[in-house]
């Protein structure tokens, strides 16, 4: 299988622009010490591309995604950061 994910350039004056497959479902877990992400096709592949515009050089050192169940993941979902480090 090959997916092919376009990404938005990152430009500092707009910030980091998430694109969200149409139909996603994400949830995420924090039990015990271990964190899971449930996910269906819609939601791999959102957060693909969500991983994919952190790493861009241009992106910033600290700048970071903020998914909990006000935004974006399922309800009762344990909050998600993904922050980027150099």
């Amino acid at each position: 299988m090959r997916v092919e994910i376009e990404l938005e350039d990152y430009k500092k004056e707009k910030g980091l622009q998430m694109k969200w497959e149409n139909g996603f479902c994400i949830e995420v877990k924090a039990e015990e010490g271990e964190v899971t992400i449930f996910a269906n096709k819609a939601g791999l592949i959102s957060l693909a591309n969500h991983l994919l515009t952190l790493a861009q050089d241009e992106v910033p050192e600290g700048s970071h995604i903020h998914l909990d169940e006000y935004n974006s993941l399922e309800e009762n979902s344990a909050e998600l950061v993904i922050e980027k480090m150099l």
